[in-house]
Order: C-alpha cells, then sequence, then structure tokens
C-alpha cells in the first residue's frame, strides 16, 4: 500500500462512513485535509474491528486488536506493514507529532467495548469516553493548529467536542448498539426515568424513554456549548470547519428534538439540504482564511 493509495483509503472510510465530518473537512486546506481523514481512517477501522467482526467472537476481535497495535508499533519505528491504513496513519503522526499516549488511550478503549456493555453512570461513560472520543480530539489537534502559544488551553475544548460528537452518536445509534449487545446510556439514567433495556429492545418509544434522551440530550449540548470556545484558538483555516463541524452534529440533536425524541423508530439525520446550507456558509471564510495562509508545512503531503 503506497502513501498515497493508503490516504485516499482513508479519504473514502471518511466519506462512506461519516458524511457530516467529511462535508465539514472539504472546508480545510486540501494539505490538512488529508490528514484529518488519515486519523479518521484509523479510528473507523479499529472501530469496525470491534463492531463488525462479531462471528470471531470476542477473543478473535481482541487477537485483531492486538495484530493492528503489533503493525502500529512496526510501521512507528520505520518497518514495512501490509495494512491499509497506516502507512498514512504513521505518516500523519510523525509529521504533526501526535501523541502515543493518546493513540494508546484510543486503543484501549476500543479494546474495553470488547468486554465492557453497560456504564452505571455517566461518570463511567466519561471515563470510556475519554480514550473513545477525547483522545480523537487531542490527536485531531496538532494537524489543525491551534494560535502561538494557544495549545495547551485548546486541549479541553477539543476533548469536549469528542464528547459532544460521541455522545451525539450513542443517541442517534441506540437501537444499533442494542443489537450489538451494548447500551451506552448509563444504567442510573434508565432507572431514573423508569427505562428498562426490555423498553428499548421493543422499538416503541415510551414518555419515559423520551425523557431519558432529552435529559442525555441536554448533556451533550453543554459538551458542545463548551467545545465552542476553543474554535478562537486554532489557526483560522481551521475555524470554519470545526464551526460547520459543530453544527451538523448539532443538528442531529436538532432532529432528535424534532421527532420528539424518538430514537427507536428511525435514525436521525439532517436533511441533506440543511448540510448544504451550513457547508455554503462557512465556504467563503474557509476560502479567504485559505488564501491567507497559502503554505504547506514541511514534512506533509
Amino acid at each position: 500500500m503506497t502513501l498515497t493509495v493508503s490516504y485516499e483509503h482513508c479519504r473514502r472510510l471518511n466519506a462512506r462512513h461519516g458524511r457530516s465530518f467529511y462535508l465539514a473537512t472539504l472546508l480545510l486546506p486540501a494539505w490538512k485535509r488529508r490528514h484529518v481523514h488519515a486519523l479518521y481512517g484509523f479510528a473507523r477501522h479499529v472501530d469496525d474491528i470491534v463492531d463488525e467482526y462479531r462471528a470471531t467472537g470476542a477473543e478473535g476481535r481482541a487477537a485483531a486488536l492486538d495484530q493492528v497495535k503489533g503493525r502500529l508499533d512496526a510501521a512507528l519505528v520505520g518497518e514495512h506493514v501490509r495494512d491499509p491504513v497506516l502507512p498514512a496513519f504513521v505518516h500523519t503522526v510523525r509529521s504533526f507529532g501526535v501523541e502515543r499516549e493518546d493513540i494508546d488511550a484510543f486503543l484501549e478503549s476500543m479494546r474495553a467495548d470488547l468486554t465492557v456493555t453497560r456504564y452505571a453512570t455517566y461518570d463511567d461513560l466519561l471515563a470510556y469516553m475519554e480514550g473513545s472520543a477525547a483522545a480523537i480530539g487531542l490527536m485531531m489537534l496538532p494537524v489543525l493548529e491551534t494560535l502561538p502559544g494557544a495549545a495547551r488551553t485548546a486541549r479541553e475544548p477539543a476533548r469536549e467536542l469528542g464528547r459532544a460528537f460521541q455522545l451525539t452518536n450513542f443517541l442517534r445509534d441506540v437501537a444499533e448498539d442494542l443489537d450489538r449487545g451494548r447500551v451506552y446510556l448509563p444504567t442510573n439514567d434508565l432507572k431514573r426515568f423508569g427505562v428498562t433495556e426490555e423498553d428499548l429492545a421493543s422499538g416503541k418509544c415510551t414518555p419515559g424513554i423520551r425523557e431519558l434522551v432529552a435529559f442525555e440530550a441536554d448533556r451533550a449540548r453543554e459538551h458542545y456549548g463548551r467545545a465552542l470556545e476553543g474554535v478562537k484558538l486554532l489557526v483560522p483555516s481551521s475555524r470554519p470547519c470545526i464551526r460547520a463541524a459543530h453544527e451538523l452534529y448539532g443538528g442531529i440533536l436538532d432532529e432528535i428534538a424534532a421527532c420528539g425524541h424518538d430514537v427507536l423508530a428511525r435514525r436521525a439525520r439532517v436533511p441533506r439540504r440543511r448540510r448544504a446550507v451550513i457547508y455554503t456558509r462557512h465556504l467563503l471564510a474557509a476560502s479567504a482564511a485559505g488564501r491567507a495562509e497559502r503554505r504547506v508545512p514541511a514534512g506533509t503531503v
């Protein structure tokens, strides 16, 4: 797998599986865009091992994760490996100094999905999201670039945006996750609103489920609010992308609310027209910022 082909593979993964985020990435300068796709591609590749290889059982998926980590370790020290996403991912990690600690935190969270299927409290869920979502935000940060002196301050908003995106996905995908044997809504929240797992599995949205989803959606909005503070800490060419992603993912919560917080009847999606409006709204700022920078950092492609 050549570097160019690996980057294209990651781009296709992003376009196929993360349509809203992919649309937002089109607002980035072209040189920066492919590195964001590489990070997404790696995360998606690992997530697919956890979610889609059910026939192999937990042990088989754990072995597959071990193999990915082994190939990653080898690639990071310069060895050639047979893997569709690692050439691009490792090139991006090296080019931008992505922290190995954040990569390992993500891999550990993915491993937890093999054995942990319920979370008693929201604090427990936050601990999981620290690796599965917040770590992704931190990996993206060096690629997006911060203003001079703002790298440390920008870390927490980046983590908050990861949490906001992930919690939004959990709400949108309640039925899909349940089919995989997982419930990401905290157990004590289900009890608080009188919801059982049997209620979720029934496909019928009870008043308790609607109240539960509305409660968790408010939590997600709090994360979005705290994440927004970090946009001004990014270089201008990255701000339109993150603002658009913020609106596109936040729009999923709007769609959930519009259907009375029924997340069982259908998968909430932002309508194509609204996605186009959001993209167009930020396109002028993205073009102006890209022209103002007109540079490609050394070591990137």
